[in-house]
């Protein structure tokens, strides 16, 4: 891991470091691909190594942001991940810093990204209660039907739910945690 190159020599420190803030630079910017691509290729030149293999290798190295990402890892478990991953106490501990002083911006646009993709436009309601069934236990059970308006993109999708009760209530829990965690972010 601590290879750019297929050779045994360990990576010089100024050149992890150029490569870790390209690297959070395009993390923090991921709109910003051609100038990312650029930026991989500058280096690539610069210090004489092939881009198709830098490529691949950048690809592993976002591995860890973006899954430290989905477990809110703090820079000291990103450290240790890259530490059991082969890399010198010393990038490990750069790496850390460069995450802990980005996983804010990362964490908000993360989110931003989530919330994105789909986008709740409506939802209706209807609580009922069964009166007859082939199950007797079900008799007298109340249950919610939901109807989402969702946006994926430019379309519109209608999702249908029937919930039980308690079943409403642990959708009903999860939607207020949710909401929590947003408004912590604003």
């Amino acid at each position: 891991m601590g290879l750019l190159n297929f050779t045994r020599e360990p990576v010089p420190e100024a050149q992890f470091s150029s490569l870790t803030e390209v690297l959070f630079r395009f993390l923090t910017e991921p709109k910003e691909v051609e100038r990312f691509l650029t930026q991989l290729s500058d280096f690539a030149t610069m210090n004489k190594i092939s881009l198709g293999p830098l490529k691949n290798i950048v690809k592993s190295i976002l591995l860890v942001p973006n899954g430290a990402l989905k477990r809110s890892l703090s820079s000291e478990q990103v450290r240790a991940d890259f530490i059991a991953l082969g890399l010198s106490e010393e990038k490990a501990t750069y790496f850390a810093e460069q995450w802990k002083a980005n996983s804010p911006t990362l964490t908000r646009l993360a989110v931003g990204q989530t919330l994105m993709i789909n986008q709740l436009i409506d939802m209706e309601w209807k609580f009922g209660v069964t009166a007859g069934s082939s199950e007797l236990e079900k008799v007298g059970s109340i249950f919610l039907q939901l109807k989402l308006v969702i946006k994926k993109g430019s379309q519109m999708e209608n999702v249908y739910l029937e919930l039980t009760l308690p079943q409403f209530y642990s959708f009903l829990h999860e939607m207020e945690r949710i909401k929590a965690s947003l408004e912590s972010f604003s």
